[in-house]
């Protein structure tokens, strides 16, 4: 496994060498984080072409990478405590993509070598647990535009204003606006999901930490599911982007489709151990971006 140094900063972008397979687009354009885009124009400009900027763990950030090297808007501090870990940097994803290679036999290993070749270099991002919880109550019967309206328009009305933006709002602060302000900022029928989380995380009655603290996957999944309007693939999600549960393998539309097409509607995810939740990335990268005849 390599090992992330700063070889260099130049107009506040860091240069990062050993950070192993990394795409900054195919990590931020494959549905499992909402508050990035192209760069601003008042940001420096990047060292190299198609880089994205967002705000994620109450910072403003930027990130490229060129195949060889990344590059992150950000001071060395916030790189080591944060973003680091935050772009799963401290993962042996060679190890990784081994290990789901070598998990099917047959046409479903032939598929799975193809989807792994073309996603190679996805990330799972570990987002702050509350923002991928609302994030994916949100995402509900709903596409990625809204959806990006929707947590917009929340952060803006109700998170802490920061450099470069607002911070995702706290349970305190949703739970203090109540579901009718919720709703106005566009939810719909999710507000009510939202500000029950909201509230109930706020009184105390239900806790993030307990789901975190967890030692099975299944206890982690019945307690996000005992959340209203929390079900399997929202708790799926949840526990796969903001809680760092790789076993995670969320079942949308896209990935029905992939199992029934490509894996004859059966596809045992278990096989993938503990990186079923990057397998299941690059299926679903792979079925979207590179479509073929059949």
């Amino acid at each position: 496994m390599q090992h992330p140094t700063i070889v260099s900063s130049e107009n506040g972008w860091l240069k990062i060498a050993g950070v192993g397979d990394f795409s900054t687009v195919r990590t931020f354009d494959c549905g499992q984080c909402f508050r990035f885009g192209p760069l601003p124009a008042s940001f420096p400009p990047a060292p190299v072409p198609d880089a994205v900027c967002g705000i994620a763990m109450g910072r403003q950030v930027a990130f490229a990478d060129n195949g060889t090297y990344l590059y992150i808007y950000a001071d060395k501090k916030d790189f080591e405590n944060i973003w680091l870990r935050y772009l799963s940097l401290d993962a042996d994803y060679a190890y990784a993509g081994e290990k789901i290679a070598h998990a099917l036999s047959g046409q479903g290993q032939a598929h799975m070598q193809a989807a792994l070749e073309a996603a190679k270099g996805i990330r799972i991002l570990r987002q702050d647990p509350w923002e991928a919880l609302c994030s994916f109550i949100i995402s509900q019967n709903n596409n990625i535009p809204r959806i990006r309206k929707i947590i917009e328009s929340l952060c803006r009305e109700y998170g802490e204003v920061i450099p470069g933006g607002y911070a995702f709002p706290t349970p305190d602060a949703l739970a203090q606006a109540g579901r009718d302000a919720i709703f106005a900022c566009g939810a719909g029928f999710r507000a009510t999901y939202i500000w029950e989380a909201a509230r109930k995380i706020a009184e105390g009655t239900f806790s993030l930490a307990a789901v975190q603290q967890t030692q099975s996957y299944d206890e982690a999944n019945e307690l996000l599911c005992s959340l209203k309007g929390v079900g399997p693939k929202v708790s799926a999600c949840t526990l796969l982007f903001g809680f760092g549960r790789t076993e995670a393998f969320p079942i949308d539309v896209w990935m029905q489709r992939v199992i029934d097409r490509r894996f004859g509607g059966k596809l045992d995810p278990t096989v993938f151990g503990d990186w079923a939740g990057l397998a299941q990335q690059y299926l679903f990268y792979y079925e979207r971006y590179a479509p073929r005849s059949s």
